[in-house]
């Protein structure tokens, strides 16, 4: 099966890195995309073009969207055919409102507010995580090490993203599958899996550790990826 990994806000498709040898190892084809997320003006759509751009659509991916790419996947399923959808401790996109106009009506944000609150104004809605605030939301879990290498490699985000409203007028009907990570710092786990059964009408899968699970636990997450892939169609 052909993978596509689209990153979260901040991140890259360096994000990933641990995650692709696995699941090759699993026998799976792996893209990750690098998204223009420090680019102003540029948004959901802007993302999408840039994953459609990159990705051989010679036979339906999976699409693997972390965080804010959720926002971001189910545009890219309107306009190509997909195999399916996995959500990583992601957003979902409800057609005809912003993000932030979510997180204003349900309770998506975690409930703790993290202890160290570094997020630097570079004008024109563009932020940068500090390096404090960036390991207790997105790994707090990882060893100093791995979170050094990644904290390294954060990139500033454009904001444009979560306050324009979701280019999606309906939710593609394609397979979806949620994973939510139980000690989430940066998303409601609740939240997470209350929109699994009402929005995608399924169960989310329960994994531990914090958000980014492609950079503390590879292989497990690997492995739950390619178990959703299991049950979908395979290409002739």
């Amino acid at each position: 099966m052909h993978l596509v990994l689209i990153h979260g806000s901040y991140f890259g498709a360096w994000c990933w890195d641990a995650v692709r040898p696995e699941l090759e190892a699993r026998g799976h084809r792996v893209t990750a995309i690098d998204l223009p997320v420090s680019e102003i003006g540029v948004g959901a759509s802007g993302y999408a073009d840039t994953v459609v751009a990159a990705v051989d659509w010679s036979e339906p991916p999976v699409l693997v969207a972390h965080s804010m790419s959720g926002l971001v996947a189910p545009v890219v399923a309107a306009r190509r055919p997909v195999a399916g959808m996995v959500f990583l401790a992601a957003f979902l996109p409800r057609p005809g409102m912003s993000a932030n106009e979510q997180r204003r009506v349900e309770p998506i944000d975690p409930p703790a507010a993290p202890s160290a609150v570094e997020f630097n104004d570079l004008g024109n809605d563009l932020w940068m995580v500090g390096p404090n605030t960036a390991r207790e939301l997105f790994m707090q879990d990882a060893t100093d090490e791995v979170a050094a290498r990644a904290i390294e490699r954060l990139r500033p985000q454009w904001y444009g993203v979560m306050s324009e409203i979701t280019p999606i007028e309906a939710w593609p009907s394609v397979p979806v599958d949620s994973i939510v990570c139980r000690d989430d710092h940066a998303l409601n786990t609740d939240w997470a899996r209350q929109a699994a059964r009402e929005r995608l009408g399924i169960e989310a899968i329960e994994l531990d550790g914090g958000h980014s699970p492609m950079l503390t636990r590879p292989a497990e997450l690997a492995a739950i990826i390619d178990r959703c892939t299991r049950t979908l169609p395979r290409p002739a």
